[in-house]
């Protein structure tokens, strides 16, 4: 039986161990994390990345556990004016062949977890991978000891276990990209994201529409949307930042501060703003495009490979046909390191291209006040309302596309 080690128990390692362990590899995940949990917040799961969860098994059961919104709007943040309207729901099913669903994290990762258990995978916790080695037998992970970074003790040997294929999936931070590049620092995007969840019931009613809404502005938007069937709703909030130094996903934020950022807004925001009672900080980070993903049969997946500005919603998505476009390469390839190789050369030009798309859309949502972002957001404004297929038809390419083709 071909073996697979994977770095990282988030939604990229998951998939992939689900994926690689329906295909009949002994999988093991290796998780730096004390348990399996993520702090709570949204993900938008579009009908491509809905596509893979269909072909992995999983799609009703997290279904069961989303929310399908009516529609995707762009909306003026001041005066609530609409700019862009995309119908989802029955729409968006028939045309682009899987429903758009708005899901927790924790619930995704709880549903891929133990579908990935229940198919045969080995899910360790606190065993942070430190490197990869390559043998002439295949290669193999070093663990770091214990589930926190430190050196090794005299006398103190790295846990090893090796592989017929090893898989980064472990992040902005990661350890095996960092080797397969050399060291690197992740350059901050200019931007942060408050963000949390408001207990749908504390909300005055029609509040929140049942929709994905982007609120934008000069130099800020803020995106609200229903989960777990409208109990909640989920709130991004991004605004432009001088700078930053935290990591990570989960630094406090001060409520007054997030509402004071978005005073005058529309009634609507600053209503729903009121309610906040807790949020954290995100600092958005990016990688440098030109690096690689493979070093012979150990390939980097989602974030680790390709991180994602969240102004597409499209992290997760890629993420999860990652999986499936590695199983692909697996199915038609000779050996590991080929199929590496061609996962590699199929995904580069895609993801490229959702990273550049997810950029112009964070700049066309802070488009700053003046002639020029008027006439931006007014030719928005007219396609969206006079050519309403032509605006649905720019994301036939993204929504459209299905990863899972040619598979069993």
């Amino acid at each position: 039986m071909k073996q697979a080690v994977i770095a990282g128990g988030g939604i990229a390692g998951t998939a992939a161990a689900l994926a690689l362990a329906r295909e009949g590899w002994a999988v093991t995940v290796c998780e730096a994390a004390p348990g399996f949990a993520e702090v709570g917040a949204g993900l938008q799961m579009s009908p491509n990345a809905a596509k893979v969860l269909r072909w992995l098994g999983v799609l009703d059961a997290v279904a069961a556990r989303a929310f399908r919104p009516e529609a995707a709007e762009l909306r003026d943040g001041a005066s609530g004016a609409l700019i862009y309207r995309a119908a989802l729901g029955a729409q968006a099913e028939a045309r682009w062949g899987a429903p758009y669903l708005h899901v927790h994290r924790a619930d995704l990762l709880e549903v891929l977890v133990d579908a990935a258990q229940a198919a045969g995978a080995r899910l360790r916790t606190g065993a942070r991978v430190a490197s990869y080695v390559l043998r002439s037998e295949g290669p193999a992970v070093k663990l770091e000891p214990g589930a926190t970074r430190r050196p090794v003790e005299p006398g103190e040997t790295r846990e090893t276990l090796a592989a017929d294929l090893v898989i980064g999936a472990d992040g902005l931070h990661s350890a095996l990209r960092a080797q397969l590049n050399g060291p690197e620092e992740p350059v901050f995007a200019g931007q942060v994201a408050w963000r949390g969840t408001i207990p749908a019931g504390r909300l005055p009613a029609g509040l929140v529409a049942p929709n994905a809404t982007v609120w934008a502005g000069p130099g800020r938007h803020l995106v609200t949307y229903w989960l777990r069937g409208g109990a909640l709703v989920n709130f991004v909030a991004v605004e432009s930042c001088p700078e930053w130094t935290a990591e990570g996903w989960s630094a406090p934020g001060d409520p007054e501060r997030l509402r004071r950022g978005f005073a005058g807004w529309h009634s609507q925001v600053t209503g729903l703003l009121e309610h906040v009672e807790e949020t954290f900080l995100w600092g958005l980070f990016t990688r440098p495009a030109q690096v690689r993903w493979v070093d012979g049969p150990v390939v980097l997946i989602g974030d680790a490979a390709h991180p994602m500005l969240p102004f597409l919603a499209q992290g997760a998505a890629m993420a999860l046909e990652d999986a499936a476009v590695l199983v692909r390469a697996l199915q038609a390839e000779a050996g590991a390191a080929e199929a590496a190789a061609a996962f590699e050369e199929r995904r580069w030009h895609r993801v490229t291209r959702v990273q550049e798309r997810s950029i112009a859309s964070g700049r066309l949502y802070h488009e700053a006040p003046g002639p020029v972002g008027a006439a931006r957001r007014g030719l928005v404004r007219a396609v969206s309302r006079l050519m309403p297929g032509l605006a649905a038809g720019r994301l036939d390419r993204l929504y459209g596309y299905d990863a899972t083709e040619g598979l069993g």
